[in-house]
């Protein structure tokens, strides 16, 4: 008898908690499991932001994928999946194509530009591990560059930073930290450093506990950070960026690094392949499949699950995307064993915490509302979690963060 085939694409948090908890539900005879990913190793999306500051080396944000998947029961293949062919149920790559019976689209976002002129050539992105790298080691040659000239450009030394959203508040909050470094090791007054944060909405961290914006805000900029908010960028230039100031008015602000961390939309390969979606995103059947399509099962940043209490889309986060691996991988479990009576998702929220450096965060967990070291506990206690779900002990112990005090 034939086995079924799954292919699973994307090895981000969702991707990978479906082959991990798959490998426990089915037996090696029971189905052909295949896993496809860009590299050979998976980044936890939710660190990148300290990788870009430099307080995190990029190598501690990542691991092998081999050593968390069981190679007996999961097939790995390093590619880039171009195109889904749903009639003919296969998956187009860069190198070949992939044919399966169940499909799991488990791939990661993209940054979302919203069409702003110049962002895409002259700001960078929190969007990877490479990303993070360049952000670090740019920053890292602004300061460097600023010594060696003399002086005679302090724009070298200005830092804009799109969005107070989570990512922009966290890189916010690693920048914190790292700057009074970097002027240490390049013999810089700080004060000659600005950070900006820009924010199109009439707060930052929209949709948090207005407390506890206040208190993030008030700790950044003990820090030295600048706040716009309610001010839109109209434009990034080779100097810097242009902000809208009244109806008719602008602003052009110089900066040697601008960084985009505003907006997120899902793949492309949903758009490419014909999904229907919203902004690169489909909006899911309640057990996670594609509309129309029995075999396809979509989650993480390129799914779309409505929070009914509000009537909005929850944001993609990592808790959601391994929430929903599980159910995937449950559902699944129950099709190969010939059983259609699949489950429902249902966010089951554990808190939420927002870092401002290694050493203070604020959030909501379990309904109540932390701050400081108690809820920067947290954050690295959540991190682990995380860890101990895909790889156990091991990888907890192995890329875990202990620095508790």
């Amino acid at each position: 008898m034939k086995r079924p085939k799954i292919v699973v694409l994307g090895a981000g948090y969702g991707g990978l908690m479906t082959v991990t908890r798959l490998q426990k539900q089915l037996g090696k005879n029971d189905a052909d499991i295949t896993l496809v990913n860009k590299n050979d190793y998976h980044y936890e999306t939710t660190w990148l932001h300290e990788a870009s500051a430099g307080t995190l080396h990029h190598d501690r944000v990542r691991y092998d994928i081999s050593s968390v998947i069981d190679s007996g029961k999961t097939e790995f293949m390093q590619a880039t999946a171009m195109k889904v062919d749903t009639e003919a149920k296969k998956v187009i790559l860069n190198e070949g194509e992939l044919s399966y019976d169940y499909l799991v689209v488990a791939l990661g976002g993209a940054p979302e530009t919203f069409g702003i002129q110049g962002l895409d050539k002259y700001a960078f992105s929190i969007a990877n591990v490479d990303a993070a790298r360049q952000i670090r080691e740019h920053i890292e040659y602004q300061f460097a560059t600023f010594k060696v000239e003399g002086e005679i450009n302090p724009d070298r030394l200005t830092i804009v930073v799109g969005g107070a959203g989570f990512t922009g508040i966290e890189f916010l909050g690693e920048l914190g930290n790292r700057i009074p470094e970097l002027c240490k090791e390049y013999d810089i007054d700080q004060k000659l450093v600005r950070v900006i944060c820009v924010e199109a909405a009439p707060t930052a961290l929209p949709g948090f506990d207005p407390e506890l914006v206040q208190y993030a805000m008030a700790h950044l900029q003990k820090k030295g950070v600048e706040f716009m908010i309610g001010t839109a960028i109209k434009e990034a230039t080779p100097e810097g960026i242009i902000v809208g100031k009244g109806e008719d008015e602008t602003e052009e602000i110089k900066a040697g690094t601008v960084v985009w961390a505003a907006g997120v939309r899902g793949n492309a390969i949903i758009e490419e392949s014909g999904f229907e979606n919203m902004r690169g995103r489909v909006k899911v059947n309640p057990d996670l499949r594609a509309p129309g399509l029995d075999d396809v099962f979509v989650i993480g940043d390129c799914s779309l699950v409505i929070n009914e209490e509000i009537n909005r889309p929850y944001p993609p986060t990592a808790q959601i995307s391994m929430q929903q691996g599980e159910l995937v991988a449950a559902n699944l479990a129950k099709l190969i064993n010939g059983n259609n009576d699949l489950g429902t998702f249902h966010f089951d929220n554990k808190g939420t915490v927002c870092s401002l450096g290694d050493d203070d965060a604020i959030g909501v967990v379990f309904g109540k509302k932390v701050t400081g070291f108690q809820a920067s506990f947290m954050k690295k206690m959540v991190d682990n979690r995380a860890l101990f779900m895909i790889g156990g002990v091991p990888l907890t112990v192995k890329k875990g963060k202990f620095n508790i005090f």
